[in-house]
């Protein structure tokens, strides 16, 4: 069977991921969805919340699509993360032509230190196509609508973080 390896931050978890991961379980017969986790940085949502969040956005998804599709977590190389797998495609979303730079310098990056690693690129769909985590996280922290670039239970995970760090800083 074909697993396919999608990694990245997902703080929080956007349309455009899920159109990716959906997109994803339609090509390989199973998707992990895989959420770094970094000793070093500190993200708006722990990897737990992180975790949790994809699981119930992935749940509203087709059981078709859902039952190929499982999330996780790993730290590290994400190529010592696809051999403990026995996976050997990373799935990328690219949104512009900046994206595209950065992404096939990490796919080069990734075959050198492991040959039998491919990566496929999913364009982002125009409508998703200049939305990112962390635009998002500003909006939001700013006041804004974040309801058109992120599923409906994300939003209210989003306030009530906003919320919560609001009353902590008082």
């Amino acid at each position: 069977m074909a697993e396919a390896v999608f990694p990245g931050s997902f703080d929080p978890v956007t349309h455009g991921h899920i159109d990716i991961i959906t997109r994803a379980s339609e090509m390989f017969d199973t998707v992990t969805v895989a959420v770094l986790s970094h000793p070093d940085k500190v993200g708006f949502f722990s990897v737990s919340e992180r975790i949790k969040l994809l699981q119930h956005e992935i749940a509203q998804l087709s059981p078709k699509l859902a039952g190929n599709v499982r999330v996780d977590s790993f730290s590290g190389l994400l190529v010592d993360y696809l051999d403990e797998r026995k996976a050997r495609i990373i799935i990328r979303g690219l949104r512009a032509i900046s994206d595209y730079d950065y992404e096939v310098q990490m796919a080069l990056m990734n075959k050198s230190l492991n040959e039998d690693i491919e990566t496929v690129f999913l364009v982002a769909r125009e409508a998703n196509s200049f939305i990112s985590s962390s635009i998002v996280r500003q909006v939001a922290t700013l006041g804004g609508d974040i309801s058109k670039f992120v599923p409906a239970g994300v939003v209210k995970a989003v306030l009530s973080k906003i919320r919560s760090k609001k009353g902590k800083s008082r």
